[in-house]
Formats: structure tokens, C-alpha cells, sequence
């Protein structure tokens, strides 16, 4: 078997609602676009992945993954995943992590179709379930996130993170009413979006250890090895970065020979693809760590990123962005939380998700070949 092409089709994702995460994200909404990435071969096997967000077009990927990355694979037998990434990797200075990542998730994809699989089962399944946690973007007072964990919690989700506002002042606040509306037993954490200098964070980590918080994400800037170090030694909740620490799979060893950080952190955009996220885990788990996988930017990566946690001992939850607005679209059927706040394993051979063709050919901007 061989690929034959590789095509992207830019299409138009509208009506996004106003959102912001923290400062890195600013304030997006309105219009992106989505890019469907097809990996034709000539067995008459195709693979799929999604490229973008809502806050980051596919555009600005695209054209070095139809430049610089499918001259790599043409040719190529698709079931050589690990040759092809290495392949893939070689181009990282010409190309983005994010279309390394699309491309192998494409790959992937045509692997569990010719084997009839889904792609959890072809990495060897350690589970078919796992917790959700609600994710807040940054909303406009206490109030808000007090009303809306408790909502969530309500419904059946085992827990929620916060993205605050950024000011460690009323960060702090945020974080004692949530606590207090979802009382001492429910799973909270925090990711304050490498928003703090040393002294805040400090400031910070101490008030939500006190407040009984289950892990502080990302509190410094993502390179920040030194302070990390210095943080961690002087808290006892978990520190949890590397989400976009600079580079990629060996990227991570820094980070534990510093023992800079509790747990490791990535995805398929951010890290580059499923090849790239069951190495991460395989290492974070040699050392004892969690990996905790962070969301995909969009839903298909979502479902990609959700085999790999049903493949893997040490992954705890399943992030789930807010609002759904701003981080579903293009499939028929996306991923949901059930009543007792899990999700559950696709079952369909490859990614096994329903990408929503009629959808994606009524936007079509245009195609990249």
C-alpha cells in the first residue's frame, strides 16, 4: 500500500462566540477556518485529521503541511508511522508542530481502518472510559465561576478547572468561591495560562493548596525551567506545565532531569500527533508521572486525543473546553459527557469519528493540494 496524495480543505467555522482563556489567547470569536486533512492511498483508504482552531486558522499551517510535509510521505507505505514521523520531524524548521501532528493523526487513522481497529485497541487498550473535566474559559467575576462549577458539578462531572482572570489577587478570589460553592470534596484545579512571575505564583500556589486544589497548570512562562524548579520545591500540590514548552517529544527531558515539574502535558496539535503523545506517556510513566493530555483545539483532534488516553495507565481525566461553541465542530457526532461525568472509547475502525462532510462542503474555502 502506498499514499498517493494528500489534499487540505480549508472550510469557514462561523459564529464563534466571544472567548478568551488568558492572556496568551487575547479575546477571539467571529470566523476561523478548520482544514480537513485526507491522506488518499492506492488501496482506496483514506485517512483523516482535522488542522486549526478557533483561535488559530488552519491557514496558517496548512501550506507548509502541502509544502514540506507531502512530499515526505508520498509514496510511501502510510503503515510506516514511525519512519514517516521521524521523516516528519526532520522538517520541523520549514514546517509546524501542528501539521506534524495533523499528518500523523491522518496516518494513524489509515492504520486502524486496514486493520479493522479502533485506534485505542491498535495501541492496546487499558480502558474504555474515563472522568471528564469541565474547563472554563475566563469569565467576568467569582460569581460566574462559582455558578457555573457548581452547575457542572450538579450535572454529574467529577471536576473543573479554572482559567482565571490572571490578576493573582482575584485569582485567588475566584478560586475560594468556587471552592465554596462546590464544597471541599469536588476536584478543582487551576491553570493560570503562564500568566505570573515567580513571587505571584508562589502567592497563588500556597492559597490553593490551602484550598485543597488537585493541580496548578502552567502558573510560569512555558520556558521558565529555573523558576519551575524553585516553585515546585516550595509547594506540595502538583505543578503540571509543558503544555507548549518550546520543542518537541525530547523537549521533555529537560523538564524531568530538573524535576521542574509533577506531571507532563501535551496533545496531538501541540506535540505532534498520536506518535508523539504515547512516547510522551511511555516516559512519563517510566518516572512515575502523569501525562495529562490537554484539549485538541478541535474535535476530531479531541477524538484522537482520547485514544490515547484509553491507551495509557497514566492519564486521570479528559479536558473538555468551554464553551462547546468555541471547540466543536465538523463532526455529526462529537464526543459526550454521560450522566456519571465519563467518556466513553470510540468503537469505529481508526479514529472512528463521524466528520460532517455535508458541513465541511457547504464552507469549503478552498483546497490545498
Amino acid at each position: 500500500m502506498k499514499i498517493t496524495d494528500v489534499t487540505l480543505t480549508l472550510f469557514g467555522w462561523r459564529d464563534i462566540p466571544p472567548t478568551q482563556y488568558g492572556r496568551h489567547t487575547g479575546r477571539f470569536g467571529g470566523e476561523s477556518q478548520l482544514g480537513l486533512v485526507t491522506v488518499s492511498t492506492d488501496a482506496g483508504v483514506e485517512g483523516h485529521a482535522f488542522l486549526g482552531s478557533a483561535m488559530r486558522g488552519a491557514h496558517l499551517d496548512g501550506v507548509s503541511l502541502i509544502q514540506y510535509l507531502k512530499p515526505v510521505v508520498l509514496g510511501a507505505d502510510p503503515l510506516d508511522r514511525e519512519r514517516l514521523y521521524q521523516a516528519m520531524w526532520q522538517r520541523n524548521r520549514t514546517t509546524t508542530l501542528r501539521a506534524i501532528g495533523a499528518m500523523d493523526v491522518a496516518l494513524w487513522d489509515i492504520a486502524g481502518k486496514v486493520a479493522g481497529l479502533p485506534i485505542h485497541r491498535l495501541l492496546g487498550a487499558y480502558r474504555d472510559r474515563v472522568p471528564a473535566y469541565a474547563s472554563s474559559a475566563v469569565l467576568e467575576s467569582p460569581k460566574a465561576y462559582a455558578e457555573e462549577a457548581a452547575r457542572f458539578k450538579a450535572e454529574g462531572w467529577p471536576a473543573y478547572k479554572i482559567h482565571p482572570p490572571t490578576d493573582p489577587a482575584v485569582d485567588i478570589e475566584v478560586c475560594r468561591a468556587v471552592r465554596k460553592a462546590v464544597g471541599d470534596a469536588h476536584t478543582l484545579m487551576l491553570d493560570s495560562t503562564w500568566a505570573y512571575q515567580y513571587p505571584e505564583a508562589l502567592r497563588v500556589g500556597r492559597a490553593i493548596e490551602g484550598l485543597g486544589f488537585y493541580w496548578y497548570e502552567d502558573p510560569l512562562a512555558d520556558d521558565d525551567i529555573y523558576n519551575y524548579v524553585k516553585l515546585k520545591a516550595q509547594l506540595h500540590i502538583p505543578i503540571l506545565a509543558t503544555e507548549y514548552s518550546p520543542g518537541g517529544f525530547t523537549a521533555f527531558a529537560p523538564w524531568i532531569v530538573a524535576r521542574a515539574t509533577d506531571f507532563l502535558r501535551g496533545d496531538v496539535a501541540v506535540k505532534g500527533g498520536i506518535t508523539s503523545l504515547v512516547k510522551t506517556a511511555h516516559l512519563a510513566e517510566a518516572f512515575h508521572m502523569n501525562f495529562e493530555i490537554h484539549h485538541g483545539g478541535n474535535s476530531l483532534n479531541n477524538v484522537a486525543n482520547l485514544h490515547v488516553i484509553m491507551a495509557i495507565k497514566n492519564c486521570e481525566f479528559f479536558e473538555v473546553l468551554l464553551p462547546a461553541r468555541a471547540q466543536k465542530y465538523g463532526l455529526a457526532r462529537d464526543i459526550e459527557v454521560d450522566a456519571n461525568g465519563l467518556v466513553h472509547a470510540p468503537e469505529g475502525p481508526g479514529l472512528g469519528a463521524e466528520i460532517d462532510f455535508a458541513l465541511i462542503e457547504r464552507n469549503r474555502i478552498t483546497v490545498l493540494s
